[in-house]
């Protein structure tokens, strides 16, 4: 049976990046996001070498979607082995720039969607014996201007913490990706080497498992 990728948050840069990785590896990858354009293009890029892309629009805020999305790809492409979290709201914020409601809507795009993604998954992956949660981090310290971002980056790091608690003893591989710096082609964040971490940490062996890869310099470190 193909294994299948499935990628949430799947816009042009990390998000596409994986998903031709893992897709390029024989994988059936399905690819999610908000909106209908933005994965009708990512498949279509992706799949012009033949390869089974399936584009699938939820919100990753909206859980009952978010888990018919994840669960249409499971049927149709077959059992995910792979659950990448890419989604996240960014923006720059300081202490009190935003109110009460801004930073729940900033929570629940990057770490609430996560936990929704991975609970929807992991059963699945554990029963089996085997599978990965990656999700993409950042903010490797704090900064003052990105408050609501830092918050859920550092959110990030305890769910792939608690998820390693409950599902790595089933052979469920959690981990993060954190990208210290502004994703672009060519620079130190080049979206498709961040993707070769990706597949790295999806083939890494049981006995050498990392949770937490940084990837590219750290500013002022």
């Amino acid at each position: 049976m193909v294994s299948t990728a499935v990628v949430v948050g799947a816009g042009p840069g990390i998000g596409k990046a994986v998903a031709a990785r893992f897709a390029r590896e024989g994988l059936s990858v399905a690819v999610i996001a908000r909106r209908t354009e933005t994965v009708a293009r990512v498949a279509e890029e992706i799949g012009t070498s033949g390869r089974k892309v399936l584009p699938l629009t939820a919100d990753s805020t909206d859980e009952a979607a978010l888990h018919a999305a994840l669960d249409r790809a499971a049927g149709e492409l077959g059992p995910i082995e792979v659950a990448v979290y890419n989604a996240a709201l960014i923006r720059m914020d300081s202490p009190g720039e935003l109110d009460a409601r801004g930073q729940l809507d900033a929570w629940a795009v990057n770490v609430v969607g996560a936990l929704s993604t991975a609970v929807r998954v992991a059963p699945g992956m554990a029963a089996r014996g085997r599978g990965s949660l990656l999700f993409t981090g950042g903010m490797p310290r704090p900064d003052r201007r990105y408050v609501s971002l830092g918050l859920g980056k550092f959110g990030i790091r305890t769910l792939v913490s608690l998820l390693d608690a409950e599902y790595g003893p089933a052979g469920v591989h959690v981990a993060s990706v954190t990208v210290p710096g502004a994703v672009s082609p060519g620079g130190p964040y080049d979206p498709d080497d961040i993707a070769e971490q990706y597949w790295r940490l999806h083939t890494q062996p049981r006995e050498a498992w990392e949770h937490e890869v940084v990837h590219g310099p750290v500013p002022g470190a």
